[in-house]
């Protein structure tokens, strides 16, 4: 049960405004020849892509699991620099930060029995 004057969150209002504020769950972003990749954006990757970025040796490796293999063959084949899926995965850190830092998202009236600050 709630107490007076706490905040009260629910966890997929949460998820949704977050996923929101950076543009999504997932990243489109087109490579080499006009090809669209996706990509689970970093804030909602699942455990194993995170782990297995953050684990890759190189920029190859970290292109590869950021892009999968089926999508890494594609971008290679393009011509795709791996570098510039390391440069894309930090500016999407940067914007994240960026996004959050300028105030969290707002909660929905829905979400919470008191008063939203202004």
């Amino acid at each position: 049960m709630s107490k007076p004057n706490k905040k009260r969150y629910i966890l997929a209002e949460v998820r949704g405004q977050y996923a929101e504020a950076v543009g999504g769950e997932d990243v489109t972003f087109e490579g080499p020849g006009g090809v669209e990749y996706t990509m689970p954006h970093p804030l909602f990757a699942p455990k194993e892509w995170k782990e297995a970025v953050d684990a890759a040796d190189d920029d190859e490796g970290q292109a590869r699991a950021m892009l999968g293999e089926e999508q890494w063959a594609t971008f290679e084949a393009a011509g795709g620099d791996p570098t510039d899926m390391v440069l894309l995965n930090m500016a999407l850190r940067e914007d994240m930060q960026g996004s959050l830092k300028n105030g969290r998202p707002t909660r929905s009236s829905t979400s919470s029995g008191g008063t939203r600050k202004r």
